[in-house]
């Protein structure tokens, strides 16, 4: 599950509120063990993404980059060939 969260600082387009979101909650389902809470655990659920999310943003904000910001797309770019090159092409 945490494969799925990509590194967000110094990249070209900025992050998003809406990725800085996700990531924090592909962090919460990990270390909670669910996918979806049930009703008795949403609102705890929910204020932890809040709280990683608003943590995560704080800390992004306040970096301060080496070098250039990357390109997105071909950051991407490199990752799918480096996993056609590790699992076989599709």
């Amino acid at each position: 599950m945490c494969r799925n969260i990509k590194p967000l600082f110094n990249f070209e387009p900025p992050v998003t509120e809406s990725e800085v979101r996700d990531a924090g909650l592909q962090f919460v389902r990990k270390i909670s063990g669910f996918r979806a809470p049930s009703r008795a655990n949403a609102a705890a659920f929910e204020r932890a993404v809040d709280e990683i999310s608003a943590a995560s943003m704080r800390l992004l904000e306040s970096l301060k980059p080496a070098g250039e910001p990357r390109n997105r797309a071909e950051e991407e770019a490199k990752l799918r060939a480096r996993s056609i090159q590790r699992f076989g092409g599709k």
